[in-house]
């Protein structure tokens, strides 16, 4: 993994959004490597108590149910917490362009309350995360972090304001951040529930169920999906490396190779040799054609390493959501 996990036993983490879905897999594996504390704040609008029900009984796990909205709870959830992963936001492209001013609240207001919390407090390092829709219309591939285009949806917007909110806490109040550019993460505990569900688990549940699912525009649309392993390890590298280059840094996280949603959905009929035809619509206002990254910058200053490729990843997921069908629809 590149960072000395003993680290974790030393020190005391706040999730933010812990019963999320990257949240959540982060919590578990803090856990798992015996973290001295691990505190989740979540007001449960995306996340699921479901996701940390298995955590409850851990002396080192805690729960702050409340909401980012609120200053005076991001004070508290900081206080006696070394490290800070901030993985509460409002996601969803289609969310943000049918309810702007909620994913504004959430992602800018929330983002900026816990800045000031983490101001006030002893927590060396936040780590958050950002957004490869920050890369907008710009068309170069593969994405290097230096180089964006302008947003297309609000979601877009909120999440580029927070890379811009992080250099100016470094700036003038030394904090210290660090932005993690998610590219497409997909895996277990993703909800395939709801308006807003990404595409991966909406496929999985479809196939499970030998009904078609809906492509939006072409499905030759190409995401750098990445699976949830990675992200966490990314998360745990960054809030943990002792270089001094690392922080109050932006880093693509992601796998570095691409795949239409044709090609993801073929795979995943093969999984179970299903004979299912997709059902294509309309493409989704805001979204973005073609995707993928450079992550060089994330392995030279963060020794990140992507250790579970696409395919793998993609098999590993189905076959989690097939075994746990109970917990995917409670």
């Amino acid at each position: 993994m590149g960072i000395e996990l003993n680290k974790i036993k030393e020190n005391s983490f706040l999730i933010t959004g812990g019963a999320g879905f990257i949240g959540s897999n982060l919590v578990e594996f803090l856990l798992s490597h015996n973290a001295r504390k691990v505190r989740v704040l979540d007001n449960f609008s995306n996340g699921h108590r479901k996701n940390i029900a298995s955590f409850i009984s851990n002396p080192a796990f805690e729960i702050i149910e409340g909401d980012i909205r609120n200053l005076e709870t991001c004070c508290e959830a900081c206080i006696d917490i070394d490290f800070v992963s901030h993985q509460a936001a409002l996601g969803s492209v289609p969310r943000s362009i049918n309810d702007p001013i909620t994913t504004n609240e959430v992602n800018i207001n929330g983002f900026l309350n816990m800045l000031i919390a983490i101001k006030d407090s002893n927590v060396k390092r936040m780590v958050y995360a950002a957004s490869s829709s920050t890369y907008g219309d710009s068309k170069s591939l593969p994405k290097v972090e230096s180089i964006i285009g302008n947003p297309l949806s609000p979601y877009a917007v909120t999440k580029y304001v927070n890379e811009l909110y992080a250099h100016v806490f470094a700036l003038n109040y030394g904090v210290e951040t660090i932005g993690l550019r998610y590219f497409n993460v997909f895996g277990p505990k993703q909800d395939p529930n709801g308006a807003y569900a990404a595409v991966i688990p909406l496929f999985v549940q479809a196939i499970l169920d030998n009904q078609s699912p809906f492509i939006n525009g072409d499905g030759e649309q190409t995401r750098d999906f990445t699976y949830v392993d990675n992200a966490v390890q990314a998360n745990v590298n960054a809030m943990l490396s002792d270089n001094s280059e690392a922080t109050n840094q932006i880093y693509n996280i992601a796998v570095g190779d691409r795949t239409s949603l044709n090609q993801m959905f073929e795979i995943l009929k093969g999984v179970e040799n299903r004979d299912i035809v997709a059902i294509y619509r309309e493409g989704r206002k805001g979204d973005v054609r073609d995707s993928l990254a450079d992550i060089s910058k994330a392995a030279d200053l963060l020794e990140y390493k992507p250790q579970v490729k696409f395919k793998d990843g993609l098999v590993k997921t189905y076959n989690w959501y097939k075994n746990n069908q109970g917990f995917v629809r409670s």
